[in-house]
């Protein structure tokens, strides 16, 4: 079962054949006259696919020495090359720079399409629901063992399951983490320290919103402790795992909302921490969501040298999740907005776009 041809464009004349090289450079060959080329023969580009066979393929030799693909997810097989179903241009400049082809409608899949994650291991935070959920999902089904890190292990437990009934081989692992408290942050760090397994993404999604003012055990205000002050502690107690796996991704998820409080006065650690009849439970989510932004921004200042890299980004405007549940005005607010929000596998990309 060969992949079928998706742009008429790039339809090969009679008697031309595409090939690919082991490193993944596109190349076509004229069975009339003996000869290849690197560009299309009708459209003169140039074309590249990822080095490596999507996560699941296997590439074999039948009896004739002719090279077959086998798909072990999906049982089938192929003598087309399944990476060029995900080949993209390569630019006329000196630098070969490839384009990329996401767009605000472009899914997790596509982008992750292509791509074997076997060998890495990610830690995603808030990962049974959501698009934490969503995102455990996407990067287990690719080959990626992923750390699921909540608070609700019979919740994460149940999502495990769920998700291995579609993809038995999903490498998912539960671990508790309660981002509102700083020793439940340690403990979760030492586990995974013992498990002495690499870092090659930190999905620091885990987020509440709206919440009514409450100090934690720390005696710090329960959203900001959750939104950043538990994110940042975890980075800062994996960060030396993150170098021993370099190249290695810090990925925050913060909210359009960060900008907000930057055309106030500069933010004070009084008012990050403020007592009840200063509290409002809107700004205080800008609050953290602007420390998102900012902690990101130094975080890859200083490890970007050494091969830790770190995002921020905004998953998409009104997303359709449980964050709004704690307050019945939010939950209306955001029922009313879904028909006109993005659907969680296009939110999910936003996320996993950092991560390749």
């Amino acid at each position: 079962m060969d992949f079928a041809d998706t742009d008429s464009e790039d339809e090969l004349p009679h008697g031309w054949e595409v090939r690919v090289t082991p490193e993944g450079w596109i190349y076509y060959a004229n069975h009339l006259n003996q000869r290849t080329k690197w560009e299309h023969p009708k459209t003169n580009k140039r074309r590249k696919v990822p080095a490596d066979l999507p996560y699941g393929w296997e590439r074999l030799e039948d009896d004739e020495g002719r090279v077959y693909y086998v798909d072990h997810t999906k049982k089938r097989t192929t003598y087309t090359d399944p990476r060029l179903a995900f080949a993209t241009d390569i630019s006329s400049s000196k630098d070969d720079v490839i384009r990329q082809r996401y767009d605000a409608s472009s899914s997790t899949d596509e982008i992750l399409m292509g791509y074997d994650l076997s060998g890495k291991v990610a830690i995603v935070t808030g990962a049974s629901a959501g698009i934490g959920l969503e995102t455990a999902r996407a990067l287990s089904y690719q080959g990626c063992k992923v750390i699921m890190a909540c608070r609700n292990m019979e919740k994460t437990e149940t999502a495990i399951r769920e998700l291995q009934k579609d993809r038995k081989d999903a490498r998912l692992i539960a671990m508790e983490l309660n981002l509102a408290s700083l020793q439940s942050v340690k403990t979760f760090a030492n586990e995974f320290k013992s498990t002495d397994l690499p870092l090659h993404m930190l999905i620091l999604n885990a987020g509440v919103f709206a919440l009514p003012w409450q100090l934690t055990e720390d005696g710090i205000e329960r959203m900001f402790a959750t939104n950043h002050v538990g994110h940042f502690y975890l980075t800062k107690l994996l960060t030396p795992i993150l170098l021993r796996s370099a190249p290695a991704r810090v990925v925050v998820v913060s909210s359009e909302s960060h900008r907000f409080p930057a055309t106030s006065e500069p933010i004070s650690l009084e008012k990050l921490n403020p007592p009840a009849t200063q509290f409002w439970s809107m700004v205080q989510y800008n609050r953290s969501k602007l420390c998102n932004v900012l902690f990101s921004n130094e975080l890859n200042r200083r490890l970007s040298g050494l091969g830790v890299i770190s995002y921020s980004l905004h998953p998409g405007n009104m997303m359709y999740t449980s964050l709004p549940n704690s307050y019945w005005f939010y939950k209306i607010l955001f029922f009313l907005a879904r028909p006109f929000t993005k659907s969680m596998g296009v939110e999910r990309a936003y996320a996993n776009h950092w991560l390749l």
